[in-house]
């Protein structure tokens, strides 16, 4: 697997060039970039040969032509304590370090707040790292019953971001 630096090389490289996609292979990863229409490297993907297609679940993005693929397996899982496990709670957790955003612009309203229902599918944040926004979804269903961090505040891998009253 490539580590973040030379990422970071390819994206310059791409980005400097005069080619609109690229695609890089080596150890059963794959690493695909793409420019927007502006010419600025602007789309990331990487997948692992060992992870199928089909079950990988996209990590989205704020800007369509933006995204990385990242296997549900690479999210951290944060256990509540047993009191909470009790009533049922569930805590959504950050799934890297970056800065997190309540709200897909500064215009626009919060994608959940206290006691909206979410399902599994629901986006409930955005986090940004390496000016990829990634969008955070709940992968669980139930009702937010706590919001753990504020709009813009940095987090940390596998923090609690949202306390979930699972259904």
């Amino acid at each position: 697997m490539l580590n973040i630096q030379e990422i970071r090389e390819l994206i310059n490289l791409v980005d400097q060039s005069t080619i609109d996609e690229f695609t890089y292979e080596t150890d059963g990863t794959t690493v695909s970039m793409k420019k927007s229409v502006n010419n600025s490297a602007t789309a990331v993907s990487t997948e692992t040969a060992t992870t199928p297609r089909e079950s990988a679940a996209p990590v989205k993005t704020a800007d369509p032509g933006l995204h990385t693929d990242q296997s549900e397996n690479d999210t951290p899982q944060v256990e509540p304590s047993s009191a909470k496990a009790a009533e049922g709670d569930k805590a959504i957790v950050s799934p890297m370090v970056g800065t997190f955003y309540a709200k897909p612009t500064p215009e626009s309203d919060t994608y959940v707040k206290k006691g909206s229902k979410i399902e599994e599918n629901t986006v409930v944040g955005i986090v940004e790292a390496m000016k990829l926004f990634n969008e955070i979804e709940a992968e669980t269903s139930g009702e937010i019953t706590e919001l753990l961090v504020e709009d813009g505040e940095l987090v940390e891998y596998g923090q609690p971001l949202f306390r979930v009253k699972t259904v």
